[in-house]
């Protein structure tokens, strides 16, 4: 396994708080994709989400990045108390990914099947039998 790292959801403000974070750790974001930047006919986008946060990401330190998202609208609003974050483990592989992703599974609750995505990585959501998060990921472009 290379890294582990935090994914905190948003209420619409991940951008704000992705400058503020910048601002107190350093560094550029190494990736920023909108809802828009996603939009086609079978992936509508409404215009009050197109310019929400889908993804962006901060390393942090040499092997750490700290990630978040805009939670869509019709998903409801994040219960800021409870279940604001993922954690996302990023594998070596995309054996690796599939292993772990499997394994953290059974029992539980499969909230995105495992596969190629649209932002060019392997990755894969769900939540393990004891109500905690994870997310599951290869992605080759990190692949040093």
């Amino acid at each position: 396994m290379r890294t582990i790292n935090p994914w905190i959801n948003f209420n619409g403000n991940a951008e704000t708080a992705f400058i503020f974070y910048r601002s107190v750790f350093g560094g550029e974001f190494s990736k920023i994709i909108r809802f828009k930047d996603l939009a086609s006919p079978e992936f509508e986008v409404p215009e009050s989400e197109a310019n929400k946060i889908m993804y962006i990401a901060l390393p942090i330190g040499k092997h750490n990045v700290l990630i978040a998202n805009d939670v869509p609208e019709f998903m409801g609003k994040v219960n800021e108390r409870e279940n604001r974050s993922k954690i996302v483990v990023s594998a070596e592989s995309r054996e690796e990914a599939s292993n772990i992703f499997n394994d953290l599974s059974v029992d539980g609750e499969v909230e995105g099947d495992i596969g190629d995505t649209p932002w060019g990585s392997y990755a894969g959501m769900l939540r393990d039998k004891y109500g905690i998060e994870w997310i599951v990921e290869f992605d080759p472009a990190y692949d040093r």
